[in-house]
């Protein structure tokens, strides 16, 4: 297979084909590891998440309704939200243990990534100019656009993994999506925005950037 589904490499994995499941990794880990970090600040803690993610994955894979069967668009949804929504489960817990035990460390550690300054990084990849805003986003801001800009997550799928109504999820993304436009308005060549964002380009602008 050239271009095999996520539903093909499942079917490969589980039936004893090991490149599949590297094929899978290769494919979603950059993404985990993204949302992973939002969530827990990047670090080792991120990455030990996303390890055992790829460990459940590896040990239980999702299954893949019928429905969905065939329609590689599908078949990567439903993976996705899995991922996603699994990674959410172990970040919390992560962040539950960690909090009996002692105050987080990034609580009194320096974060570079608040220190972010547009003009600063003219001539640096949009993507990470786009990682280093997020930072700067409240939390659930953050969480949506992440799953969305870096995840490919439907409002839908987005909705499952956070437990938010469409609605919601759709004002975090819009809400979020402005602050970062404002933010990086000088770096993809578009007019500040006013304050209500009426100036600025659709969010496909941004998104385009990112590719």
């Amino acid at each position: 297979m050239d271009d095999p589904s996520d539903g093909q490499l499942l079917d490969a994995w589980t039936g004893g084909d090991a490149r599949a499941f590297e094929a899978l990794v290769d494919r979603h880990q950059s993404a985990l590891l993204r949302y992973s970090g939002a969530l827990l600040g990047s670090g080792r803690g991120a990455e030990d998440a996303v390890q055992e993610v790829l460990l459940r994955l590896m040990e239980k894979p999702p299954d893949v309704l019928p429905s969905a069967r065939g329609d590689a668009e599908k078949e990567r949804a439903v993976l996705r939200a899995w991922l996603f929504t699994t990674t959410k489960r172990i970040c919390m817990d992560a962040t539950r243990s960690q909090t009996r035990r002692s105050h987080r460390e990034e609580a009194v550690a320096p974060r570079e990534a608040t220190k972010y300054d547009v003009d600063a990084v003219e001539g640096a990849d949009t993507r990470a100019a786009v990682e280093a805003s997020l930072e700067r986003l409240p939390e659930k801001q953050r969480e949506a656009l992440t799953l969305r800009l870096f995840g490919e997550l439907s409002y839908k799928d987005i909705g499952l993994v956070m437990d938010e109504k469409i609605g919601t999820v759709g004002w975090l993304i819009s809400v979020g999506m402005k602050a970062l436009q404002r933010e990086l308005a000088p770096l993809i060549g578009m007019e500040p925005a006013d304050a209500d964002g009426t100036r600025l380009t659709p969010a496909k602008s941004l998104q385009g950037g990112l590719s």
